[in-house]
């Protein structure tokens, strides 16, 4: 069915239900009172528009390249499109910087360096040592930038700064969580912020899905 005859269909449909009351109503519909007959052809039309919504709106299926995880990294330095970037597929290094516009000026690094894979939230600096070779080192982004892709932070690495920007943590509550990986050296997984005080079951869940911790 077209869209154009669809649309015939509807003004159609609309026509006969402003004048069903001057229209001929069948034998079978004499039974039900004049609000019955109002309710049945109201819930007609509803069931009509919803079956064209479900035909002509119901959305295709994602690809596969749509359900990959997007992986975000950010370079600075020595690249001549400083930024942040968006993948796929898990890039190595080489693709970044041909991404990023490429280096500044010709220079050597390690062939190693530039095949290494890299992982969502990465921050890659090159900075030039001399005006033949260039030093890559890789870091981790900003705690603002990670929380606007949805990266979860590491709980081993956040600052206080980094853990007041998430909603629900003051810089009370983020005082504790530092005293507490302070105490234990470190975070041996999200659960242990169930331990924090000042954290029960429902604020734990809430804050999960801000963190990780890396092995």
């Amino acid at each position: 069915m077209r869209i154009s005859e669809l649309k015939e269909k509807l003004k159609s449909f609309f026509s006969f239900f402003n004048l069903y009351s001057a229209l001929r109503i069948p034998h079978s519909f004499r039974y039900f009172s004049a609000d019955q007959q109002k309710f049945l052809f109201i819930f007609g039309f509803f069931i009509l528009v919803a079956v064209c919504l479900q035909f002509y709106y119901h959305s295709p299926p994602r690809s596969s390249e749509e359900l990959t995880q997007e992986i975000v990294v950010e370079v600075s330095g020595e690249v001549r499109n400083p930024g942040i970037q968006i993948f796929h597929h898990s890039p190595i290094l080489q693709e970044c910087i041909e991404k990023g516009g490429g280096l500044k000026d010709a220079a050597f690094f390690a062939p190693d360096s530039s095949s290494e894979v890299l992982e969502t939230g990465t921050l890659v600096t090159i900075k030039k040592e001399s005006p033949q070779e260039i030093k890559v080192r890789l870091g981790r982004m900003e705690a603002r930038k990670l929380l606007v892709f949805s990266i979860p932070l590491d709980l081993n690495r956040v600052t206080l700064e980094d853990l007041c920007l998430i909603p629900g943590i003051g810089e009370p509550l983020a005082r504790e969580i530092l005293t507490f990986r302070e105490k234990r050296k470190a975070f041996a997984s999200v659960d242990d912020l169930k331990n924090v005080k000042g954290i029960g079951e429902k604020k734990w869940s809430d804050l999960r899905r801000y963190f990780t911790v890396e092995k």
